[in-house]
């Protein structure tokens, strides 16, 4: 059984200055990362691995999420920024077969879109939101529309 821990990254600046791939997380969005990395905590729902866009705001999320949980460094996948739904299926088919619970990082409308895709179920993904995908599925390679079960999702808007 395969399980997914999909993460929005956490709310970025729009200040100008900065071009979209650079935008960093502002002081609200590394609360809110540290606030649903303790979710996941108490919860004892705890990747093996990570992996993220190379984005800033992706990067540091996922390094907030992984330094909390006393994970290993996230891996990055370049294919995740500004994926489409199709595109993050595919990074999720060639995921490392020897884990079995592995969270990714990613971007709207991605995110949203590859949760109803895997789930058949349509959620507001706000900044920092993290869903958690049960499969029954042992190989990665194997995940396709609707083969997930949607066991958690939340928040930090609640």
């Amino acid at each position: 059984m395969k399980k997914l821990l999909l993460i929005r990254h956490a709310k970025a600046t729009h200040e100008t200055g900065y071009v979209d791939f650079e935008r960093p997380l502002k002081q609200s969005g590394m609360q809110d990362a540290l606030l649903m990395a303790n979710v996941l905590q108490k919860r004892s729902m705890i990747p093996e691995i990570i992996v993220t866009s190379p984005a800033l705001r992706t990067l540091t999320t996922a390094q907030i999420f992984a330094e909390h949980l006393r994970l290993p460094a996230s891996d990055t996948d370049q294919k995740i920024y500004e994926a489409s739904e199709q595109t993050l299926v595919k990074v999720i088919n060639n995921l490392p077969n020897e884990h079995d619970f592995i969270g990714l990082v990613g971007h709207n409308p991605g995110i949203s879109q590859l949760l109803h895709y895997l789930t058949g179920q349509f959620r507001d993904v706000p900044t920092c939101a993290i869903a958690l995908i049960s499969f029954d599925n042992d190989n990665w390679r194997s995940i396709s529309s609707e083969d997930g079960h949607l066991s958690f999702y939340d928040s930090p808007k609640g």
